[in-house]
């Protein structure tokens, strides 16, 4: 389900819900920790760094704004202003907090090369970006469009990530590689996507309005794929590797092919069916593809 058509919980499953993520988030920082204290140990020379990134931090709100004021400052963008405004925005929003969170485990889980928590926090340039762009999202929100745009544009110089501030984004998102991926203003990603490098999800011209893709849930996009305009992408669909779509994917289809065509679609799945976004598999559609006729 898109992320505009979720419906805000109750007060008490909202409750229940941060209850959740404030152990989910604890568990997964006291780890955090834990894997920094290890690789200190072993490899010296980074002890420092790990130090001052993450084990002098009380907390993954402190640690990652620390971090992301020393990635995207600038000589003129302090990094001690960068960290303050992070952190002011981090610590007193627990959905971003939670988001992260999830982003972390989406990494760690579907990228076999992603061999710990605390590498995916230090080095996934996806990550990081996704996590400025929500600070930035926020701000949009609260109307302060220019820091949001200065924002984004540290983010697109340094992790060659392009993320307009106002774009909506889920929780438990990969960008996998993350170079060359740029996401429009009026965008909208659900939760469970995985996207590769060098996809864009933009307009079809310089019409103004809502005029970017809708990613449902549990999406997976190949790399190099380009989906423009107002098009809906269904819950559980496939973008194969380098295809351009330009019209609407029903959920649980593949779309492959330049332009893009329909293939393998299904009715929803059980539950013990892989969600692609998750499972990551990009080749099942090939046998499809192959009996498929124009």
């Amino acid at each position: 389900m898109p992320v505009q058509d979720l419906q805000k919980p109750s007060p008490a499953t909202q409750a229940i819900e941060n209850v959740v993520d404030d152990a989910e988030e604890s568990g997964v920082w006291s780890q955090i920790k834990a894997e920094a204290r290890r690789d200190a140990e072993s490899e010296p020379a980074l002890a420092s760094y790990l130090y001052s990134t993450i084990l002098s931090h009380s907390s993954l709100a402190g640690s990652l704004s620390f971090h992301l004021g020393n990635k995207l400052c600038s000589s003129t963008l302090l990094s001690t202003l960068l960290y303050d405004l992070f952190l002011s925005v981090l610590s007193t929003d627990a959905s971003l907090r939670a988001a992260a969170v999830a982003d972390l485990r989406a990494a760690r889980q579907r990228d076999p090369a992603c061999t710990s928590f605390s590498h995916c926090l230090l080095n996934y340039k996806g990550f990081l970006a996704i996590q400025a762009q929500r600070v930035a999202h926020k701000m949009w929100t609260q109307n302060r469009k220019p820091l949001s745009l200065a924002v984004q544009s540290r983010i697109a110089d340094v992790f060659s990530v392009d993320i307009h501030p106002a774009a909506r984004i889920g929780k438990g998102v990969l960008l996998d590689h993350a170079t060359g991926v740029v996401i429009g203003e009026t965008a909208v990603i659900g939760n469970n996507v995985s996207i590769l490098h060098h996809v864009t999800l933009g307009g079809t011209g310089k019409q103004g309005g809502d005029r970017h893709p809708k990613i449902g849930d549990g999406v997976l996009i190949g790399a190099g794929a380009t989906i423009l305009g107002n098009v809906r992408i269904g819950e559980g669909a496939k973008i194969g590797a380098g295809s351009l779509v330009l019209i609407d994917v029903p959920p649980w289809t593949t779309a492959v092919g330049n332009p893009a065509r329909l293939v393998g679609g299904k009715d929803k799945p059980n539950v013990h069916a892989d969600v692609p976004g998750e499972s990551m598999d990009h080749t099942s559609f090939i046998s499809m593809w192959s009996d498929f006729v124009i």
